[in-house]
């Protein structure tokens, strides 16, 4: 009989292509790149509607998916790996960007809505349940409110200068995650405004 692997999917949300690539939407995608840069994981296997690479993250043997569906359609691509690994919904940990957060600012979930994302949207409704943990990145709301402008664009000069140290802590966040679990995790980065470091 096979021994039973504790196996991880860590998902960044995003859109393919060039023309999205470092928007603002596509932060859960840097999120999980630069996860896999900082351990060594190669992002080049395809499957699951996307690119995958399986190494070990905080000694947890961990998949890290970037589908390939585009945003709106990311429950496809995150379903079939979630059913394919037998991962459990406690091991599910998905990135994405957050209008309802100022830049600088990152929210641990491990239950909820999908607070109008239409990438969490889809995911919700495709694998059939919302108890997985949410890693949300503020990218704030636009002035105007032409969101989808915003969304789509990529980040200002200023925010450019801090999203490497940003990024940063999001990667320690998801170790932090995957070592001592989301509660730990939410204690010490909940309260997190990167701009408060400067």
């Amino acid at each position: 009989m096979r021994p039973i692997i504790d196996v991880k999917l860590l998902v960044g949300l995003g859109n393919p292509g060039s023309k999205y690539c470092a928007t603002r939407h596509n932060i859960g995608f840097m999120v999980a790149e630069q996860v896999a840069s900082c351990n060594r994981i190669a992002l080049k296997k395809k499957g699951y509607q996307g690119v995958y690479g399986v190494g070990r993250v905080a000694t947890q043997e961990t998949t890290i998916l970037l589908p390939q569906t585009f945003m709106n359609c990311s429950g496809s691509s995150v379903n079939a790996a979630y059913k394919s690994l037998g991962v459990s919904s406690g091991d599910l940990i998905v990135v994405y960007d957050d209008l309802d957060l100022p830049f600088g600012r990152l929210r641990i979930k491990t239950d909820g809505g999908h607070g109008g994302h239409n990438g969490l949207r889809d995911i919700v409704a495709v694998v059939g349940r919302k108890d997985f943990i949410r890693l949300r990145i503020g990218i704030g709301r636009p002035e105007l409110g032409n969101v989808t402008g915003h969304v789509l664009n990529r980040f200002s000069t200023n925010e450019q200068k801090l999203l490497p140290q940003l990024l940063d802590t999001a990667v320690a966040t998801v170790e932090k995650i995957l070592a001592d679990g989301a509660i730990e995790a939410m204690n010490v980065f909940n309260s997190y405004n990167l701009l408060d470091e400067l």
